[in-house]
């Protein structure tokens, strides 16, 4: 069930025509109470039409007129003309767009006329009282609830009555006093609101059932709102549509594909390298080519040529670039020139102001123009300065550019340009000379890298294995080797103690053989003289006391021979410092001590020579677990002691 509300809503006319209207509802109000003065039908159409153009009036609500006139409405317009282009529908009835007059002040009411119809007549109520209320009209509302209706209305009355405001697509009437009409465009319901408040009569009948108040306001449809809700969903598919289309329009053009790297493409492009107007497009695709990867020993030699002509291309871009240049020293040329030719016309228009401002010029001239003259002199000899400067520093900037250099290039420069037609015969021939033969060249690689894969698919794994065994014999010889040098170093050594030993069993056997002859002499001696057993074993005493000795002199010198006078000090200095700390020292310490009197002096070093002299020094351990530490102490004034 759609219900009516009571929101309030004002037909609106301009100034001029409220008082056009206020001057008609007078004259029919006086109609109205003073019958006998009228002199012409109230139920003839064409007297009434009269009557409204004498007071400047279009006729309303007559037979075969419509309701609401032309002027007011726009001429065959279109609301869905919105959903084309864009633009929010346009209510025809709105104010301030020409298409309705101005809405008049809200204090003045406004005056409806009385409305003819074939079976019934409405009649407007009284402008004193409020205007009637309408509720809040919903969107895209095509649908008005008509309450009120008198209850002998037909339906064929009511579309009677309302198809004047527009095409009716349904009407549902209620059993009751009210009904909904559905109009074909929106801008008909407002056509509709403006019957609010009139009185309807059927015929000519006062029974009660044929009148009543109509009472006509803004009804909520789904279907309206559903066309409504299309509408801007069209609206908005269409505003994306444009949007998209002015991203795609203002969007720069996206680069043009590159094709997929073959033989058959890798010649086109070597024929487009060599095109000036292809050359820019040409080597875009050879880069893009080359950082993808396409280069292999099989298209090697291709892009090889074609990065050589990629190159060539220089050649015909520094030539560009000379003629390019020739062409600007040539303008610099033309352009000093004409600043010359300007600046002699300058001199010459300061020559006649100086001129004129002599005595014999000068002096026939009014104060006027003697003023006018001075002041032109003055403007001329600024800007004759001005050019001359300028002038001047073109000449300076040449000079400073000049050079030996420039010198002796400048008649090369001449002879490119008097030879350029000849160059240009020769570089496209010697352009196809390369080509002829970088494509040989590429043959040839082709032919030689087959030849290569088909030496490669005999090889088999034996050659492999061969490999393989030659660099593990390779390592085992070095193995071999190492250990030969190791065993030679031993058997040097070995060597070297065999001689000592047989100089020590030589000496040996010396001694011996002296001490033999000595004891040959003292048995002699003892004989003769008579000595007692005592003394021959004192003597053996002496010889074996003498062999041991003489051993571990050897032994001695053999272990404890000191090598420089280096060595000596060490041992003096080390022997000190031991002897005043009797508990010993750690190697450490005895290291930081000796490096303040020799700075080269290491530890390794100093503990080697106190290994070398066991009687003198020996090594203890004192502390137990982690505080185990090794000390050295002086021990040569034991084995004094001890002897």
């Amino acid at each position: 069930v759609v219900d009516a509300g009571a929101i309030e809503s004002i037909t609106q006319y301009p100034q001029p025509l409220l008082q056009m209207m206020a001057a008609a509802a007078d004259g029919l109000g006086s109609l109205a109470i003073d019958t006998t003065q009228l002199s012409m039908s109230v139920t003839d159409p064409t007297a009434w039409a009269t009557a409204m153009n004498n007071l400047g009036m279009v006729p309303v609500g007559l037979p075969g007129q419509q309701l609401v006139s032309d002027s007011i409405c726009v001429p065959g317009f279109d609301p869905g003309l919105s959903m084309m282009t864009g633009i929010t529908p346009i209510n025809p009835m709105m104010p301030g767009l020409g298409l309705v007059p101005p809405p008049p002040p809200t204090e003045v009411a406004v005056v409806k006329e009385i409305i003819h119809c074939k079976s019934c007549t409405l009649f407007p109520q009284n402008p004193n009282l409020p205007p009637p209320s309408t509720r809040e009209r919903p969107p895209g509302c095509k649908t008005v609830f008509v309450g009120g209706l008198p209850e002998n209305a037909t339906e064929e009355i009511i579309q009677e009555v309302f198809e004047q405001c527009g095409d009716i697509t349904a009407i549902r009437k209620s059993k009751k006093n009210f009904c909904h009409i559905r109009f074909a465009e929106e801008f008909m319901v407002d056509k509709a609101i403006y019957l609010s408040g009139y009185r309807m009569r059927l015929g000519s009948s006062t029974d009660k059932k044929d009148s009543g108040r109509l009472h006509v306001d803004f009804a909520q449809a789904r279907d309206d709102f559903y066309e409504w809700e299309c509408k801007q969903r069209m609206r908005a598919r269409e505003e994306r549509h444009r949007r998209k289309l002015e991203e795609d329009r203002l969007r720069p053009p996206s680069p043009p594909p590159i094709m997929h790297y073959s033989e058959h493409e890798a010649a086109l492009l070597a024929e487009k390298l060599k095109d000036d107007s292809k050359f820019s497009e040409a080597i875009t695709v050879l880069l893009s080519w080359i950082e993808r990867g396409e280069v292999n020993r099989r298209s090697a030699n291709q892009f090889y040529s074609m990065v050589q002509s990629a190159n060539s291309h220089i050649r015909r871009l520094m030539n560009e670039k000379a003629t390019h240049e020739q062409e600007m020293e040539e303008a610099k040329e033309n352009f000093k020139n004409a600043l010359t030719g300007i600046l002699t016309q300058f001199e010459q228009i300061v020559a006649v102001f100086n001129a004129s401002t002599r005595q014999k010029a000068w002096d026939h001239f009014s104060k006027a123009q003697r003023k006018n003259i001075d002041i032109w002199r003055k403007h001329s000899e600024e800007l004759r300065n001005a050019q001359s400067e300028q002038l001047m520093g073109i000449r300076r900037e040449e000079e400073m550019e000049m050079s030996d250099d420039e010198n002796c290039d400048s008649p090369t420069k001449k002879m490119r340009v008097d030879e350029s037609a000849l160059a240009a015969q020769a570089y496209a021939l010697k352009e196809e000379n390369d080509s002829l033969r970088w494509q040989l060249d590429a043959y040839r690689n082709e032919v030689e890298l087959l030849k290569q894969e088909k030496e490669q698919l005999f090889r088999t794994e034996e050659n492999l294995t061969k490999d393989q065994q030659l660099q593990f014999l390779q390592q085992t010889m070095q193995g071999m080797q190492q250990q030969l040098l190791t065993i030679q170093e031993e058997l040097n050594n070995k060597k070297s103690e065999l001689e000592q030993a047989k100089e020590e069993q030589s000496h040996t056997q010396a001694l011996l053989k002296v001490l033999q002859e000595q004891l040959k002499g003292t048995k002699e001696l003892v004989e003769t003289n008579g000595h007692g057993h005592e003394d021959t074993n004192e003597i053996n005493v002496l010889t074996v006391a003498l062999v041991n000795q003489d051993r571990e002199n050897n032994t001695e010198k053999r272990s404890q021979g000191l090598k420089s006078e280096k060595e000596a000090l060490l041992i003096g200095i080390i022997s000190t410092f031991l002897h005043v700390h009797p508990f010993g020292a750690n190697i450490e310490y005895l290291w930081s001590y000796m490096q303040q009197l020799d700075s080269k002096i290491s530890a390794n070093e100093i503990e080697m020579l106190l290994m070398r002299l066991p009687r003198m020094f020996k090594q203890e351990f004192t502390g137990v677990g982690a505080t185990l530490e090794k000390r050295w102490k002086l021990c040569a004034f034991e084995g004094i002691k001890t002897t």
